[in-house]
């Protein structure tokens, strides 16, 4: 009995099903390599918020006021704690050194502040500025670094314990709060995720400090 071979149209079926396979194979691969790719950016975004928060709370949690400034000099002391509803700078006492012998010491000025992000036309990102130096011009020099990108919104707020309430603003260079720091602060961060959500992130700082420092004697 003679072999029998397949026709041209076996042929060719039997190689658009194995395309069809090959094509749904690869797919399903990709979709696989995205789904992974979108997992590890939601991690590396909840990461970049929680370490954001951190530090803030932490920052913050640390701030004070000093009565050690000479009057004669300057007209307003160099410490300070302005807070606004999306931004806020303020001395804290949480400073590190990076290197040995450095002329720094644990005080500094920081600010936490929404601006556009230079790498991302459109976005915003969370910048921090810290300078080292406390003198007469607190919203001046220093270092700006970016701490989080990505971000839709900053919010703050800050505790007043005579009023019983969280208020908008506090600022240390009016007669209401001149010589007293706000007993807490929330700080809300709502921030753009992989797959195209948002999603709020929050924590509180509590500050210790709230009143001045007193001159030294």
């Amino acid at each position: 009995m003679r072999a029998r071979g397949f026709t041209l149209v076996e042929v060719l079926i039997a190689m658009g099903i194995t395309a069809a396979m090959a094509a749904m194979t690869i797919g399903s691969l990709r979709s696989l390599d995205r789904a992974s790719e979108v997992a590890r950016e939601q991690d590396e975004r909840y990461a970049a918020a929680r370490v954001a928060l951190g530090r803030m709370r932490r920052e913050l949690s640390m701030a004070y006021l000093s009565e050690n400034w000479n009057s004669n000099r300057h007209r307003e002391p160099l410490t300070l704690f302005v807070g606004r509803e999306d931004e806020v700078l303020f001395t804290t006492l949480a400073h590190t050194r990076l290197y040995r012998d450095v002329r720094e010491s644990d005080q500094a000025v920081v600010e936490y502040v929404l601006d556009s992000d230079p790498e991302r036309s459109g976005e915003r990102a969370l910048f921090r500025r810290e300078k080292t130096r406390i003198d007469d011009e607190p919203d001046r020099g220093g270092q700006r670094d970016l701490v989080a990108d990505r971000i839709v919104s900053l919010r703050f707020e800050y505790w007043d314990a005579k009023r019983k309430d969280w208020v908008r603003e506090w600022t240390t260079r009016s007669p209401e709060h001149e010589k007293e720091l706000p007993q807490r602060v929330r700080i809300e961060l709502e921030m753009a995720l992989a797959d195209r959500r948002t999603e709020k992130f929050a924590t509180e700082a509590r500050i210790e400090l709230r009143k001045p420092i007193g001159p030294n004697p």
